[in-house]
């Protein structure tokens, strides 16, 4: 037996449950994420050729790759230093991870580990948050520093928080549609309902409120398009409209039942209604945004070949802000703005790309669950970063990573079954 040979015999086991156990660590610890990515990457020095083949077979690996290399050759030119540049680039590690998370997740029972893991961080992410928002406890020194009885936050961001529950409500929904038994349906059935009332009339992540929104639309679409093909019925623009105006109604009837959720949403109103480009918002985080997309439109438009470079945001949007009282910020709240102020069309290409990839693959895979859940990510993330800058940001980036690893390994699975 060769050194190759031992060390997958006694460390692979080992590496895969590491992966999974990222998804208990990512909607709770960053510390714990760059520990289990540090052992995970152990497996890059004696898989290599295993990696390469699921690079060569894997369409959403190779799109993955394909924009972190755009990235990579961005580092090259702009004005910031390289130092600079490659701290930038690091944000963006966890798409070259994604071919060593499909590796690591190639065996079913990695698989299952992995997800039961991510839905019983966000299980306690859920129960600490009720805790803290009905005053059973009070905030913690390990609670983020958002946290609040009238915000309840526990790990993360509410932010991340939303966004994170609002797809594992999607998923638990998906649960509760293929449940095999009623207890199963329950149990899925009531996290999936804590999930959402956390959500919509507890955390005050608005970009959580549009992800979910959409999240059931698709969710009432593909279950109800699939009853309807089972018993041979046409499904078709019509039945569309109906799901629409049902989806139109649950949202006016959340609006106008929670004065929170009321009040968040007027604001926002408010403050687009009031922003005036390049002017000082004060307390307007709708207007400091759509300061944000302004000037990054700017920079884009005076580089839309291959951008400022990897790094180089902001100092660009410093230069362009340079005659106004506006705060600079090293990234625009938006990926697509600050991908394409950094690598020009050519990246926002590769970065729409991407999603195209695990859009058009998502039927490839082997059950409906996995499907929708894949085209799931993908609408999720699309709104996600059109209001922040999703992949650059730590948490949410890793997830993206992680997640479409693990539904896409299922491919390299089935090729070499």
């Amino acid at each position: 037996m060769n050194l190759n040979q031992v060390l997958q015999r006694k460390l692979m086991p080992h590496l895969r449950n590491s992966a999974a156990m990222i998804g208990l660590t990512v909607p709770i610890s960053t510390a714990l994420d760059n520990l289990f990515l540090a052992i995970v990457l152990l497996a890059l020095f004696f898989n290599a050729p295993a990696i390469w083949r699921i690079i060569s077979d894997n369409p959403v690996a190779r799109a993955a790759l394909m924009l972190f290399a755009m990235l990579s050759v961005a580092v090259t030119y702009g004005d910031t230093p390289v130092s600079e540049s490659l701290g930038i680039l690091g944000k963006y590690i966890d798409l070259a991870f994604v071919p060593l998370f499909m590796l690591m997740f190639a065996e079913i029972r990695t698989r299952i580990f992995a997800e039961r893991a991510f839905i019983g961080a966000m299980g306690l992410t859920l129960l600490f948050s009720y805790l803290l928002g009905w005053h059973v406890i009070g905030v913690q020194d390990w609670m983020s520093t958002m946290a609040s009885a009238d915000n309840p936050v526990i790990f993360h961001s509410h932010i991340t928080q939303n966004n994170m529950m609002a797809y594992a409500a999607f998923l638990a929904l998906l649960k509760v549609r293929d449940a095999l038994n009623s207890r199963l349906r329950f149990t899925w059935l009531l996290f999936a309902v804590l999930a959402i009332v956390n959500v919509l009339f507890m955390v005050q992540g608005r970009t959580g409120y549009v992800i979910l929104l959409v999240l059931l639309c698709w969710f009432a679409w593909g279950s109800l398009s699939r009853y309807a093909q089972q018993r041979g019925k046409v499904w078709g623009w019509r039945q569309g409209a109906i799901v629409l105006l049902a989806a139109c109604l649950v949202v006016s009837g959340a609006y106008l039942s929670s004065s929170r959720l009321h009040e968040r949403v007027s604001l926002v109103v408010q403050e687009v209604q009031a922003w005036q480009p390049n002017q000082e918002n004060q307390g307007s985080s709708a207007g400091t945004r759509l300061n944000f997309y302004y000037n990054a439109v700017q920079i884009f438009a005076k580089n839309p070949i291959l951008g400022v470079g990897t790094g180089g945001f902001e100092a660009a949007f410093t230069q362009q802000i340079k005659d106004t009282d506006l705060l600079t910020t090293p990234n625009p709240h938006n990926e697509y703005l600050l991908i394409a102020s950094q690598t020009g069309i050519l990246g926002l290409a590769l970065f729409l790309y991407l999603f195209y990839t695990i859009w058009q693959n998502a039927p490839r895979l082997d059950s409906h669950y996995l499907q929708d859940a894949a085209r799931g990510l993908v609408l999720a993330y699309v709104i996600n970063c059109a209001l922040n800058s999703a992949i650059h940001d730590h948490a949410d980036g890793l997830f993206f990573a992680w997640m479409a690893a693990l539904l896409f390994s299922q491919l390299n699975a089935n090729r070499h079954a």
